[in-house]
């Protein structure tokens, strides 16, 4: 269910209130689910005993999820633009993938950047680096466990649900067009502009098998979801089926007539493949027959990209490289006015002989996007589809409401000038619609930015975690945030003062040293020498004994600068061993910079889930 939530106005900040946000489009499908799960029924009983929707607005309680209505796919197609989302720094979008749980949407463009949009109210949560040339591909695994992503350096990154790379490999010289998880997440194929295909096994991230066969560029690459069945479609405008265990290739479909786009499985049977190309059609091949049934007209240009939906099997969407989205529901011909109706090969005589059936579009949007759609995905759920574009913005579409009809006469059917005519759409007032939500787009992006961004820090009192130093240390005289701290537990009592120099050290009995002299001492290694161990001061007090170092001690693991140049140990302590010599100068040398230490290698957190028993075992 849609709903359209007023954003509040900001909080008060330095006496003053924020600029009033506009309206957000939210589809929560939170009350949709409770409706089915309160009415619904075994399947063995029949379909759930709910009322027919109505085109009333009155009905819009009664919205029920695609999996409800399993016989009806046509109340699913996303016929209603929901929200645009763009970043700061607009590039092109080349892949759009939908998390597993469904709670975001990951995008990933050409300047090599992933950014995650909220799943609900569309609105910028993160954004990172995660490679460093443009995003081709990207899959999560069936498990939900993996991300793996693909660049235009062929380059193969694993991800983490969190985010964290874990893992890069270097899987073609030439840019990588496509990957895809094989059933058991043990082993991925990856298809390259080099014209093959290779097979990894994901554990260890070795390449185990490479399958030629193709004359041109490998465009797209797909895993059966339950079989040991690749398929592959090239510039060479084949689609290739293969082995996967033996490399071999299985038949070769001839129907295209020009490059192959995307081919992709239906995941729910397993019986039938889809596949679009560059001469404006799309075909839907039977496996079992081992030939095409549907082919799938209505673009006027070539067609970039397709996707099945994951509840209704005869329900398939397509992009257009002029932005043009077309969706088709396969047991609906829908031919136009004065085209004669086409018989599908499962209904004649001779099913194998029969010419496939064409199938026009149910449902166009023909202005979705101003350029080429590079990719679609629908949310898990069925309810919202993603769409990335090469205008550089990623849109969500969802059904209409019951009794809604402006929907279908905005600018993304009629287009500008026509809904302009229309009074569907103003131009002047469009604009300033998408500045605002531009300006709201940099509002979300700066303030998950800004909560992203680690707490600045803040110089300690040696020896006393977490505890600020007093503020005669600052030039200004002020401790940071303009109080002054106190140690915890101690009441009122403030932190002690840093030490002075009345002795080497602090220690009674010696000659107190000018700060200055003793400075230059320090920095040429000529300290004065302690007493010997034992020996009795004017005060009588005496050295205690140096406390003993571990066994085995290695001094070369001690921090960069500790020891000053030519530093002379009391007697009693063992000297480094490389106290004098190259490094110990370079370490000297570096001793005034303060370098932060290296973090813990991520690199090695696979193996060690592996050491532990995990992704070892085929699921």
């Amino acid at each position: 269910m849609e709903r359209d939530f007023q954003g509040g106005h900001g909080g008060a900040y330095d006496g003053g209130f924020g600029r009033g946000r506009g309206r957000r489009p939210v589809t929560d499908y939170g009350s949709s689910m409770v409706q089915w799960m309160r009415h619904r029924r075994p399947r063995y009983k029949g379909g759930a005993a709910l009322e027919m929707e109505r085109p009333s607005a009155s009905y819009i309680i009664d919205m029920l999820p695609p999996a409800a209505r399993l016989d009806r796919p046509a109340d699913t197609i996303p016929a209603k633009h929901l929200h645009s989302s763009l970043n700061k720094i607009k590039h092109p979008i080349n892949i759009v993938r939908w998390t597993p749980e469904g709670r975001r949407l990951l995008t990933g463009s050409s300047s090599g950047e992933f950014t995650l949009w909220n799943g609900m109210g569309f609105n910028f949560e993160t954004i990172m680096q995660a490679h460093d040339s443009a995003v081709r591909a990207a899959s999560y695994s069936h498990g939900d466990d993996w991300l793996v992503s693909a660049d235009q350096d062929g380059v193969v990154k694993y991800w983490q649900p969190n985010f964290n790379n874990v893992k890069a490999i270097q899987a073609h010289n030439d840019p990588i067009r496509d990957l895809a998880f094989s059933p058991t997440d043990s082993k991925f194929v990856t298809a390259s502009d080099d014209a093959t295909l290779k097979i990894f096994d994901f554990s260890g991230g070795i390449e185990e098998s490479v399958l030629t066969g193709h004359n041109w560029d490998a465009k797209s690459v797909d895993w059966h979801p339950t079989k040991g069945l690749l398929v592959s479609g090239s510039k060479d405008h084949q689609v290739k089926l293969w082995d996967p265990r033996t490399g071999r290739c299985l038949t070769t479909l001839h129907g295209h007539k020009n490059t192959i786009s995307k081919t992709s499985f239906e995941r729910i049977r397993g019986q039938l493949l889809a596949t679009c190309a560059r001469d404006q059609t799309a075909r839907i091949f039977d496996l079992r027959m081992m030939r095409d049934i549907c082919l799938l007209r209505g673009h006027d240009k070539d067609i970039s990209t397709l996707a099945w939906h994951p509840i209704h099997v005869s329900l398939l969407s397509t992009g257009g490289s002029d932005g043009s989205l077309h969706h088709y529901l396969l047991d609906e011909p829908n031919p136009p006015p004065g085209t004669a109706l086409s018989l599908a090969p499962y209904d004649s005589p001779d099913p194998s002989n029969a010419p496939a059936q064409t199938i026009y579009p149910a449902h166009r949007i023909q202005y979705a996007h101003d350029f080429a759609i590079w990719s679609l995905d629908w949310h898990p759920l069925g309810h919202i589809l993603a769409s990335g574009s090469n205008d550089r913005v990623t849109r969500f579409w969802t059904r209409a409401r019951p009794g809604e009809t402006e929907c279908f006469n905005d600018r993304y059917h009629l287009g500008e000038a026509a809904a302009e005519a229309q009074g569907t759409w103003d131009r002047k007032g469009g604009r300033r619609m998408m500045r605002e939500e531009e300006e709201q787009e940099l509002e979300d992006e700066a303030e998950g930015l800004e909560d992203q961004k680690m707490p600045a820090r803040q110089p300690i009192l040696p020896g006393i975690p977490g505890l600020p130093m007093p503020a005669s240390v600052f030039r200004d005289g002020t401790s940071v945030g303009g109080a002054q701290s106190h140690i915890p537990g101690m009441g009122n009592v403030g932190p002690p003062p840093p030490p002075t120099l009345s002795g080497v050290l602090g220690i009674n009995g010696l000659p107190a040293i000018d700060p200055s002299k003793f400075a230059a001492m320090f920095a040429g290694g000529n300290l004065p020498p302690p007493p010997p161990i034992g020996a009795s001061t004017g005060t009588n007090q005496s050295f205690p004994p140096p406390p003993p170092l571990p066994v085995n001690f290695d001094f070369s693991k001690m921090p960069p600068g500790l020891f000053p140049p030519n530093f002379q140990l009391p007697p009693g302590f063992p000297p480094p061993p490389n106290a004098n010599g190259a490094e110990a100068s370079a370490a000297g040398a570096a001793g005034s910079i303060r370098r932060r230490g290296p973090l813990p290698s991520q690199q090695e957190s696979l193996m060690e889930e592996q050491r532990r028993g995990k992704y070892r075992i085929a699921r």
